[in-house]
């Protein structure tokens, strides 16, 4: 089980991926402020918050949550069972070379080796996914899947095989040169791994992330921002899913046994012009308190005036924003 204290008030902390958050938009860069809420809180995440390459940002009392997952659970559609220890299973694209792909099996076996992570196998799709990203004219990142379904046989093999949670490696093209590694830019393959992730995620019923897996595997020499360096210091950005995925709570559309509903959440804190998503909407419809962090901006400008939303409170820092849940919720 899943360190989740009973006693403390449950929040959620979300940065959505893909939309060039200046605290969240590149590899594990929100991970040191969620923290500082987990100390007081029990704390749900989406995966960006604290996924960065071959470290993680997680800690105990987190609920790493997959964004479907997060949008459903939202509406009162799924509840969330913390779970320690769950069954790993891995899909690699058959479009990555074999080269790659042994990298990524010494990943597992090193991540498997130092964590004790529980890794049933893996599965490589029947065919190429044939994943494109690229940015949309509203700035945000964004892209396509050519073949979704043999990405979908390989989960139904491995939840055969007896996974309770999945991490997925598709091929992806190196990335256009832009300003995102001095910390300027979005991050353009984040908007299709979120596709991927929520499209497996719905149709299998299971907790699903995604990484990419690039054919040129260079450790780069330059220095860059350090919101993004955990990218540029590793061949694989697995081990960050692997970590994670190991004590994710599962996910469930009736009630079981020490289950966490929507009734639980005290509190969402999102970017300060990032309010347009559909959880901010059932937050506020279920009197959930809803924050907005002005320090955290992204390229889009959904504000609490654009959404006509008066309830939302909006406040300077991350650093106010707890103290203030602090002082609502009684947090010891």
């Amino acid at each position: 089980m899943l360190s989740y204290d009973k006693t403390k008030p449950t929040v959620a902390f979300v940065v959505p991926t893909g939309i060039g958050a200046s605290i969240g938009g590149y590899a594990g860069d929100a991970s040191y402020t969620a923290r500082m809420f987990s100390k007081d809180f029990n704390i749900i995440v989406n995966p960006n918050v604290v996924n960065a390459a071959c470290f993680s940002g997680i800690s105990d009392n987190m609920l790493y949550v997959e964004g479907w997952s997060l949008s459903q659970f939202f509406k009162g559609n799924l509840n969330l069972v913390p779970s320690r220890g769950n069954k790993i299973g891995i899909i690699f694209d058959k479009g990555i070379s074999q080269d790659i792909i042994n990298v990524h099996i010494n990943t597992i076996n090193a991540v498997k080796t130092v964590y004790g992570v529980n890794i049933i196998g893996y599965e490589v799709t029947n065919s190429p996914c044939n994943v494109r990203f690229f940015k949309t004219s509203s700035g945000i990142s964004s892209g396509s899947l050519e073949n979704n379904k043999t990405l979908l046989d390989a989960g139904k093999k491995l939840i055969a095989k007896g996974a309770q949670v999945i991490a997925v490696d598709c091929k992806f093209d190196e990335p256009p040169e832009d300003d995102y590694k001095n910390g300027n830019d979005v991050d353009v393959v984040g908007g299709i791994e979120a596709v991927i992730s929520h499209y497996l995620t719905r149709e299998l019923k299971v907790p699903v992330v995604h990484s990419p897996a690039f054919e040129d595997i260079t450790i780069s020499k330059e220095i860059v921002n350090a919101k993004c360096a955990a990218e540029y210091i590793t061949p694989t950005f697995l081990p960050c899913l692997l970590i994670a995925l190991d004590n994710a709570p599962l996910i469930f559309n009736k009630k079981v046994e020490h289950y966490i509903s929507i009734d639980d959440v005290k509190a969402l804190i999102m970017p300060y012009n990032s309010l347009g998503s559909s959880i901010v909407a059932d937050a506020i419809s279920k009197e959930i308190k809803v924050f907005a962090v002005k320090e955290n901006t992204s390229v889009l400008n959904i504000t609490k005036k654009v959404i006509n939303k008066s309830d939302i409170i909006e406040v300077n820092t991350y650093k106010e924003c707890n103290y203030i849940l602090k002082e609502l919720l009684n947090a010891k």
